[in-house]
């Protein structure tokens, strides 16, 4: 993705990906590229993102994710990185003021709330829900 973002010509031929020359533009607004986000399991994404990305997205209770994050920032500082390059966001966070201060007080970048595909009588009071914890949250 790299080279398709930032070359005018790209091509690949890797282990498990390979692609002749392509062509892709418009180009991304964001230099160099846009931010590379890894999902997925401790230890394996974790390694994942160090490597290539610029964050973790763990898959997971966000307590256990939290609980990770020390030994994130160790392999990011192994890996020569400086560990406050690789961000960490939290999908699905339950709506929970008390657990959303831990995230943010262990260095949590994001946590992103699940909207159900419900009718709008039901979403938009959810919505107003998350909007309120946010604004308290500051």
């Amino acid at each position: 993705m790299k080279a398709i973002w930032t070359e005018m010509r790209a091509e690949y031929h890797g282990e498990h990906v390979r692609f002749d020359p392509i062509f892709q533009w418009p180009k991304p607004m964001q230099k160099p590229h846009p931010p590379i986000h890894v999902g997925g399991a401790f230890p394996g994404a974790a390694r994942r993102a160090v490597r290539y990305g610029n964050g973790w997205i763990p898959v997971g209770d966000p307590a256990g994710a939290l609980a990770r994050l020390p030994e994130l920032r160790k392999m990011a500082e192994e890996a020569g990185r400086a560990p406050a390059e690789i961000e960490v966001s939290i999908y699905y966070c339950p709506p929970d003021r008390a657990l959303l201060e831990r995230l943010r007080e262990g260095g949590v970048a994001r946590a992103i709330f699940g909207v159900p595909s419900s009718p709008r009588d039901e979403v938009l009071p959810l919505l107003d829900r998350y909007r309120g914890l946010a604004q308290a949250l500051g």
